[in-house]
C-alpha cells in the first residue's frame, strides 16, 4: 500500500505539506510502533510506518535517518513546528490522527501492514 492510500484509508491529516509525490507514493512496507526513540533506531526498518505519541524534532531526525516511508503521530499529540519544518526539508511525511495508538496499530494490521519479521 502506498503512503498516500493509507493516509485516504485511515482519514488521516497529513501535516507536512510541502513534501514530494515521491514521499507521498512511497510504499509502506510494514509497521513499528513506540515512543521510545532508540526502539525505534534500533527496531524499525525502511519503508515501515511509524506510530508514535511523540512530536518533538527528533521524531523527524529518526525517521529520516532510517528511511521511513511515514510517522503517524496518534492520540492527538502535539507536533511542534520546527518538527514539519525538518520533516520538509527531509522530505519525511508526518500524519495525524485523534486515534489511539492502539486503534491506529488495529487498523494498519487490518489493512495488511504488518512487520516485516
Amino acid at each position: 500500500m502506498k503512503v498516500k492510500e493509507m493516509i485516504e484509508k485511515l482519514n488521516l491529516t497529513l501535516l507536512t505539506k510541502d513534501v514530494s509525490e515521491d514521499a507521498l507514493y512511497a510504499e509502506v512496507e510494514g509497521g513499528y510502533a513506540s515512543d521510545l526513540l532508540s526502539n525505534a533506531m534500533g527496531q524499525a526498518q525502511p519503508g515501515m510506518v511509524w506510530v508514535t505519541m511523540q512530536g518533538h524534532q527528533n521524531v523527524a531526525a529518526v525517521a529520516s535517518l532510517i528511511g521511513l516511508s511515514a510517522v503517524i503521530v496518534a492520540g492527538d499529540g502535539p507536533v511542534a513546528n520546527d518538527t514539519l519544518h525538518k520533516a520538509n526539508l527531509n522530505d519525511v511525511v508526518i500524519v495525524a490522527t485523534e486515534e489511539s495508538a492502539f486503534d491506529v496499530v488495529g487498523k494498519l494490521y487490518a489493512l495488511g501492514v504488518g512487520s516485516k519479521e
